[in-house]
């Protein structure tokens, strides 16, 4: 994950990279949209103007979405500290 503040006034925005190494395309999407979500939920946390970018590794299509979220949380926390 890498985060970039950009100007305070703009909402923060999320972005996603899940490779063809994720799955296939069904999976690749499924994967996606569970970031989505996951985002979604914690983008109260986020500073205003951040530009987030979430790469999704292999391991990803296997993992629950209460670890994703475990996860995403703890790199967004870090990120902002």
């Amino acid at each position: 994950m890498s985060a970039r503040a950009e100007a305070v006034t703009a909402p923060p925005r999320f972005g996603f990279i899940v490779s063809k190494k994720v799955g296939t395309a069904v999976v690749r999407n499924t994967v996606r949209r569970r970031l989505k979500a996951v985002c979604a939920e914690a983008v109260g946390t986020v500073r205003p103007g951040t530009d987030v970018v979430i790469r999704a590794l292999p391991g990803s299509a296997n993992a629950a979405y209460s670890e994703l979220r475990a996860e995403i949380s703890r790199c967004l926390a870090r990120s902002a500290a």
